[in-house]
């Protein structure tokens, strides 16, 4: 059975006192309302990563994990941070391809495919975000466009290493742009990646690979998205920085 996931994105949020505060509350939230079956993980900036992790303790169910990493594995690349030195401070998961680093950071399907195998190669599970413009999306070629993205950086993975990733969807044309993704239009992308997987990896893996949704989950949407047979779980923004929202997105299954 696949893992329901639900991953917090602060992106560049939160002073250190903020952090620590938010952090405590959605701890102690996630344990004193007795959560089961869902992971949540929180992403936040580089400097926050050990204050948090010590925040996060033991308590099962909670991970860590970081927003990027860099494609080397050390060196002399002033600014970057690689996999090995996260997988040192016990971050699990890392955020590689989100639509910002593509657009900001003209990151492109290569260099995130050694982003991939870096983090893969120092135990660290990617959250591999795909998704499409609002552009492409009025084109019609969404679909084979985000199947390109995942072909170009996933596909020259083993079974066994692609088996680790977890891929998110991020329907760019609706955030931020007054236009909304509902719940079908999501479960139609994440069915037809789930089945482009198949593809080249087996039904199994395919089954077995969580897909979760990266368009502006809330509160008020996130139980009917979850609903869906391929939606398992969100990489949310903004929600992720009120502890209160976040835990309810959490409990939305």
């Amino acid at each position: 059975m696949r893992k329901k996931i639900v991953a917090g994105n602060w992106k560049m949020n939160m002073t250190f006192e903020e952090g620590q505060k938010l952090t405590s509350e959605i701890v102690n939230m996630y344990k004193d309302e007795a959560v089961k079956n869902v992971i949540a993980v929180l992403n936040p900036p580089f400097p926050h990563i050990f204050p948090v992790k010590k925040l996060i303790g033991a308590t099962e169910g909670i991970a860590l994990g970081s927003q990027n990493c860099s494609d080397k594995d050390g060196g002399a690349y002033t600014g970057e941070v690689s996999a090995k030195i996260l997988a040192s401070f016990g971050v699990q998961y890392v955020i590689i391809g989100h639509s910002e680093r593509r657009e900001y950071f003209k990151e492109n399907n290569e260099l995130l495919a050694e982003k991939v195998r870096q983090a893969l190669a120092h135990g660290l599970i990617p959250i591999f975000c795909c998704g499409e413009s609002l552009e492409i999306r009025t084109a019609g070629t969404h679909e084979s466009n985000v199947k390109f993205q995942l072909t170009e950086s996933l596909f020259g993975l083993s079974p066994e290493d692609f088996s680790k990733v977890v891929i998110a969807y991020e329907p760019i044309w609706a955030i931020g742009t007054g236009k909304t993704a509902t719940a079908d239009q999501a479960q139609e992308m994440h069915a037809a990646l789930r089945r482009h997987i198949a593809s080249k990896f087996g039904k199994e893996i395919a089954a077995e690979t969580s897909i979760l949704y990266g368009g502006s989950a809330n509160p008020g949407n996130a139980k009917e998205l979850f609903s869906k047979a391929d939606v398992d779980g969100g990489l949310i923004g903004g929600a992720s920085l009120k502890s209160r929202d976040f835990l309810d997105i959490i409990k939305s299954f």
